[in-house]
């Protein structure tokens, strides 16, 4: 199943900007994954097994940097590009 996921992150530090690259960045390195950016978020698109699991090793990666970050998701059952 395709599936679309919204991604905004907020690290609560200063230089906020280089962890969201960082995580963009690390995304865009899975295969299947069609990532978007926008200056208010980042889309995702693609099947939901690789997908889901790419976002838990993405997240789980930048919580084990050590910086505080809030991530809000919007998951949608259908690809919507």
């Amino acid at each position: 199943m395709k599936i679309s996921v919204e991604i905004s992150m907020y690290p609560l530090i200063e230089e906020f900007e280089t962890p969201i690259l960082q995580f963009i960045e690390r995304l865009r390195n899975h295969p299947g994954l069609l990532v978007r950016t926008n200056s208010m978020s980042t889309q995702v698109f693609g099947e939901f097994e690789e997908l889901s699991g790419a976002l838990l090793s993405e997240i789980k990666t930048s919580f084990e940097s050590g910086i505080p970050s809030v991530l809000v998701m919007k998951w949608i059952n259908v690809d919507v590009r």
